[in-house]
């Protein structure tokens, strides 16, 4: 419904939003969304004034992530649950030198439950791929240096704060720095993780925040990718609004130059947290290069965090959306000379999506680095089979094929 009803509620920071509710309304209300151009009165949005969203081809978008996101919502316990199952599980297993020893543990009674916050606890995909070490034959100052620390740093973003800190400091030898929990304005509770490290302890040269991607059965981290609300940002662009509040977006606040908290109020947000530290680094040494790097969920945080930087005017600091958005960061990239790299594995989904085509409304920028399942890499404007997954274009890819 139109948000002046509520006189703007948790939106009212911007003039021109889109914002979907999926515990909003009932099954009518889905059809309606879906035959109606009129979005501004149906129960499961709320929007501008008097919005309107022609074409079923764009709507039956909003209802699909409606849907997504009521099915994730009450599957949030199950997926947890099932996730400690295997995770627990992998553990367990993988803890003993091999599986005679695990089943002799299991029929006597002698199994050691793997501790959770112990730096040799790994994550499902950590459990699968073991590999945490930087490229011996990669030095710093080699051309292809911070593109595979970057790979690493969000693979390992995935795993638990001792893991993270051990693998940084004795195997890396780097200074660790933090690893942190952000809370989420909109979901209610601190979902969103990162952390940071830089090369040395004494004027450092490279500083790192790395972002969690989506975990395996984290539906709150699945309800960030599918929600695609969006907001519009003055003399930006429309901004996906499921990683603007995974980043710290403030409930009818946006984006405040600064934040104030109360005294007692000890929730951390990530953009707030990580800008102020980040900016006290670069005060003591402004030659230092950072890095924002992240996979999946964590990737979009990376690009949007750079994004309110430059709609903060965070000089000091810059010394995703809609294809307006896209023009703004390539600009913005191009003045302050900061370099936007974007890496996509063969038939990896997640870089993909959203999907860049006229349902969607969004366009993907900056040099792509491809690489073919043979790790062959080369640049190029678009990756093969940009929408290769979406069910619209499946049968077409097959017919010219």
């Amino acid at each position: 419904m139109s948000s002046k009803d509520e006189k703007g509620g948790d939106h009212k920071f911007s003039e021109e939003y889109l914002v979907l509710k999926p515990q909003g309304g009932h099954s009518w209300d889905l059809l309606h969304l879906l035959f109606s151009s009129n979005v501004d009165i149906n129960k499961f949005v709320e929007c501008s004034e008097g919005m309107k969203v022609h074409g079923v081809e764009n709507r039956w978008i909003l209802v699909l992530s409606v849907i997504l996101e009521k099915i994730l919502h009450h599957l949030a316990k199950p997926m947890y649950w099932l996730n400690w199952v295997i995770e627990t599980y992998l553990n367990l297993v993988f803890s003993y030198d091999n599986f005679s020893s695990f089943l002799f543990g299991l029929l006597h009674g002698k199994l050691v439950m793997p501790d959770e916050s112990s730096e040799n606890y790994l994550s499902i995909m950590g459990n699968f791929d073991t590999r945490f070490e930087l490229d011996k034959n990669t030095k710093n100052g080699d051309r292809r240096y911070h593109g595979a620390l970057s790979a690493v740093a969000a693979k390992l973003a995935y795993e638990n704060e001792a893991l993270v800190k051990d693998t940084i400091t004795n195997k890396w030898k780097m200074e660790f720095l933090g690893f942190y929990n952000f809370w989420d304005d909109f979901q209610g509770e601190a979902s969103t993780q990162a952390y940071m490290f830089q090369d040395r302890k004494d004027d450092p040269e490279l500083v790192v925040v790395a972002f969690r991607g989506t975990e395996m059965f984290n539906a709150v981290d699945w309800s960030s990718d599918f929600d695609i609300s969006w907001y519009g940002l003055l003399g930006i662009g429309k901004v996906h609004g499921g990683f603007m509040k995974a980043l710290g977006l403030r409930k009818g606040l946006g984006w405040p130059q600064d934040l104030k908290q109360q005294e007692n109020d000890k929730r951390m947000f990530a953009y707030y947290t990580l800008r102020e530290k980040l900016t006290d680094i670069l005060r003591k040494n402004e030659k230092a290069k950072v890095i924002i790097t992240g996979h999946s969920l964590g990737g979009a945080l990376a690009v949007v965090f750079p994004t309110v930087l430059a709609f903060h005017k965070e000089d000091l600091l810059l010394k995703v959306g809609d294809e307006k958005l896209g023009k703004f960061l390539k600009e913005q990239l191009r003045i302050n000379g900061v370099k936007y790299w974007r890496f996509v594995y063969c038939n990896d989904l997640i870089p993909r999506v959203p999907f860049d085509n006229r349902s969607f409304l969004f366009k993907h920028f900056g040099t792509c680095l491809y690489f073919n399942s043979l790790y062959q890499g080369k640049v190029v404007e678009v990756e093969p089979n940009k929408n290769y997954i979406n069910p619209a274009e499946v049968l077409l890819i097959h017919q010219v094929s």
